[in-house]
Order: structure tokens, then C-alpha cells, then sequence
């Protein structure tokens, strides 16, 4: 593209420095929203026709000639090889080409400032919606493994000590819940991107009679933005979708990190199958959860992310200002790291095994029946800080005995507490342990029965 070709070249008299012109072209990243830029163009010239701002003729050919530019953007390998500055002036360049100066009609009417707002928020909402699916597919896959290995019980952690055993297919659900509350946070944000900036103009609105309301209908955005200065300034959809992959991420890293404790050999409660699991170059016997660190590691990434687009905003005056250019390449990475790492982390949990024997070794184990001590003593009318004192005293007891709770005599428990029965052993089982944990949302089996096939139909009937 020549410098009387730029958008803006007019007034200037030298060429832009190649070093300036390096810096200030974005061309390189933003051609990825070339479709959506398509779409809105599509829309904003059925506008101006409605407006009578260009003729029949000119919008058969405006729209004829953008459609074959998407068509030759899909058979031409060479097609995105430009110097334009920006995908705007290289639609726009290309059209004029193909066309003539119909071409040169279609930006009447609208700014490069609510024209990329506007390709942006097309761009990600179809995102939105793709990142959507594949929380649900992992969601999916968690499910999977809890219904497999429903019956599996282990150790759930506070502090990373063993606190009390729980169902294999618990410790499943909380992450799902996780999830599924990131994808309740991407349709708010989804509802918030939803909006057009489309006729805005630069700053101050659009001078031509353009129908906002009928264009926001043909691209399916739920409303039109207020304020034109708002509309073209704001980046808050993006930070906002950003900040939501960042509990994303958070999330997939807290999932890879109890999985890389359980597969480790101090723990050996999962089995990572080879598809899934690297080795080391210099330690034959080696097999390690690369897969699962990066999930950890990425996450970083996202949140950097997400501090980049908030210290880029957050002293810009009113209206737009070139550093929000600065936020295509932080909204594409999170993106991009987001949809990797989600298929990823299923992929992971598909070609995950749980060791049913190791892990019910572990919650039978360091006291985790202490608490079903103090609610049984509490149940015989013990208040519970007495009853709390009292157990601790036997754990000591046990702790020097080198045994469990439940293998010292009824008279050395009845030692320290005359409360206690012979029924107390009854309390002390795994199995009574688990079924105690009855209310909503607890560990018992029936609970987490009723907890699976809820989650099951609701994913089933989610979009």
C-alpha cells in the first residue's frame, strides 16, 4: 500500500518512517478479525443504502466484492501478504480494487474507531462461545471419571494434611461447580460484548441517517451502545473476557495441581496414561505430568494478560487514544492459551485412572475418622468444644500407640470419655463416616449420586 492509499494520508507530505511505520501497522495480528470485519462492513453497507447514501448498484457491488474477498482469502495462500497498515485499510484497499470507487463510498458514515470496536466484539462473541463449548466438553469428561469410579473413596486435604475421606467422584464435583460458574461469568460477559458500536463515528456520532437498531438486528447484537464517546473508547468487554479466563485458568491450574500431587509416587492415587505424560532426557524411569505443569504455567500468561490491558486503560482520556490498539494481541493470546489448555486439561482427565486401592488405604488412615468421634460424643449430648478436647485426648492416646482411632479398646476410649459405647465403632467406619455427611452438597453417596445426575442433565441441557 502506498502512502497516498493509507486511510488518512492526505494532509501528510512525508512518508511515515519505516521504523514508525513498523511500530504503528498492526496489520500482522489484527487480520484476524478480517471476517468479522467482512460481516460488519456487509451490514454498514445495506445502511447506507437504506439511507440512501449509495445506490443499488453500488451495494450489489460493495457486497459482491467483500464476499469474494472472503472467498479468496480461503483459496489464495498469498492473499494476506500486505503492507497494508491495518485489516481495515487492507479490506478496504482490496475492495477498491475489485470494485473501483463504489469501493471508496463504503466507509461513509463510520471511523476506523467504531468500526474495529465493532469487528472486535463480532470477533469475540463467536469466541465466547467457542471457549463455552469447551469448559462443557472438559465438564463433560470430569463427569465421566466421577461415574466411573464412583464407589472410589480418599482422603479430602485442608492445609495439605488429611482431614477427612470423601468420594473420589466429591472431589470431582468441585471442579465441575468451578466451571460451571466460569461459564455462567462468559454469558454475562458474552451480554455485555453483545452490544453495537457501529455509528458512532470517530467520537461524536455518525452525520448521516444511518438505522443503528435495524444493523445491530442483522448482526444479531442485542442492543445499541448510548453514548457515541463511550462506545468507541471502551474496552471494558475485553478486560472483562480476559478477567474471566483468568478464573479459568485459575481453575485448571488448581486442577492440575492436585492431579500432579496424585499421580506423584508419595501419593500414587491416579495413573496418567503414557499419551498424556512426557519422559526425561536423562532419567530413563522417568514419567512426568508435562501436560499438567503447562496448564499451571499458562495460567500466568492469561493473568499477565489481563494486568497488560488494565494498566493500558486505565489513565487514557476520552475518546479513543492508539494505545488501545495494544489490546488485540492481549485478547487473541488469552484466547488462544484459554482453548489449548481447556482441551488439554480433557484430554488429561480422559486418560486419567484412579488407583481405588491406594486411595482407600490413604482415607482409612491418620485419624480421618477424629470428626465422626466428636459428632458421635456431641449426638450422646456432649457439647462440642468438650467433645472436640475430648477426641483430641484420644488421638494423642493413639498417635502414642502407634494405632487408629478405631483399634483401641473400648476401654481406653471410655478412659477418657465415660459418653462413649460400644456403638461407637459403628460411627468409626469409612462407611459411616461418608453417609453422615448427608445434607446438601456433602460426601455421603447418596448425595453425590443425586449430585451426578444433576450435573448430568444440567450439562445436557446447556447450550
Amino acid at each position: 500500500m502506498t502512502d497516498s492509499e493509507k486511510l488518512w494520508g492526505g494532509r501528510f507530505t512525508e512518508r511515515p518512517h519505516e521504523t514508525f511505520a513498523a511500530f504503528n501497522d498492526s496489520f500482522r495480528f489484527d487480520r484476524r478479525i478480517f471476517t468479522a470485519d467482512l460481516r460488519c462492513s456487509i451490514a454498514h453497507a445495506r445502511a447506507l443504502d437504506r439511507a440512501g447514501l449509495i445506490s443499488c448498484e453500488e451495494l450489489d457491488a460493495i457486497v459482491g466484492g467483500l464476499t469474494q474477498l472472503q472467498a479468496d482469502s480461503v483459496i489464495d495462500a498469498e492473499f494476506f501478504k500486505s503492507d497494508a497498515e491495518d485489516v481495515h485499510s487492507f479490506i478496504e484497499s482490496k475492495l477498491v480494487e475489485a470494485i473501483g470507487d463504489a469501493g471508496r463510498k463504503l466507509h461513509t458514515g463510520r471511523s476506523r474507531n467504531d468500526q474495529v470496536a465493532t469487528a472486535f466484539r463480532l470477533w469475540l462473541r463467536d469466541e465466547i462461545d467457542e471457549v463455552s463449548v469447551l469448559i462443557k466438553d472438559l465438564q463433560g469428561a470430569i463427569l465421566d471419571i466421577a461415574e466411573g469410579f464412583r464407589d472410589a473413596v480418599m482422603p479430602g486435604y485442608t492445609h495439605m494434611q488429611r482431614a477427612q475421606p470423601i468420594l473420589f467422584a466429591h472431589w470431582c464435583l468441585a471442579y465441575f461447580e468451578m466451571l460451571k460458574r466460569d461459564r455462567e461469568r462468559l454469558a454475562d460477559v458474552y451480554r455485555r460484548v453483545n452490544v453495537l458500536p457501529l455509528g458512532s463515528g470517530a467520537l461524536a456520532g455518525t452525520g448521516f441517517p444511518i438505522d443503528r437498531e435495524a444493523i445491530a438486528a442483522e448482526l444479531g447484537f442485542g442492543s445499541v451502545t448510548a453514548n457515541s464517546i463511550d462506545a468507541v473508547s471502551d474496552r471494558d468487554f475485553a478486560i472483562e473476557f480476559v478477567a474471566t479466563c483468568s478464573l479459568v485458568m485459575v481453575h485448571l491450574s488448581r486442577l492440575a495441581e492436585d492431579m500432579i500431587l496424585y499421580c506423584s509416587a508419595e501419593f500414587g492415587f491416579i495413573k496418567l496414561s503414557d499419551s498424556v505424560s512426557s519422559g526425561s532426557s536423562l532419567m530413563p524411569q522417568k514419567k512426568n505430568p508435562d501436560a499438567l505443569e503447562l496448564l499451571r504455567g499458562k495460567a500466568g500468561r492469561v493473568f499477565g494478560h489481563n494486568m497488560a490491558l488494565l494498566a493500558m486503560m486505565k489513565g487514557l482520556p476520552l475518546a479513543y487514544n492508539k494505545d488501545m490498539q495494544e489490546d488485540k494481541e492481549a485478547v487473541f493470546d488469552t484466547v488462544d492459551t484459554v482453548k489449548i489448555s481447556l482441551r488439554a486439561a480433557a484430554i488429561v482427565v480422559e486418560n486419567t485412572v484412579v488407583d481405588e486401592e491406594r486411595t482407600f488405604d490413604a482415607a482409612i488412615s491418620g485419624y480421618l475418622n477424629a470428626t465422626e468421634l466428636a459428632d458421635y460424643l456431641v449426638r450422646k449430648g456432649m457439647p462440642f468444644r468438650t467433645a472436640h478436647d475430648a477426641v483430641g485426648k484420644l488421638v494423642l492416646l493413639a498417635i502414642e500407640q502407634g494405632k487408629e482411632l478405631n483399634a483401641l479398646s473400648l476401654d481406653e476410649m471410655r478412659s477418657v470419655s465415660s459418653e462413649i459405647s460400644d456403638d461407637v465403632f459403628d460411627s468409626l467406619s469409612l462407611e459411616s463416616a461418608l453417609a453422615s455427611r448427608s445434607a446438601v452438597g456433602g460426601t455421603s453417596p447418596e448425595r453425590v449420586g443425586q449430585q451426578l445426575q444433576a450435573a448430568r442433565e444440567g450439562l445436557e441441557f446447556q447450550l
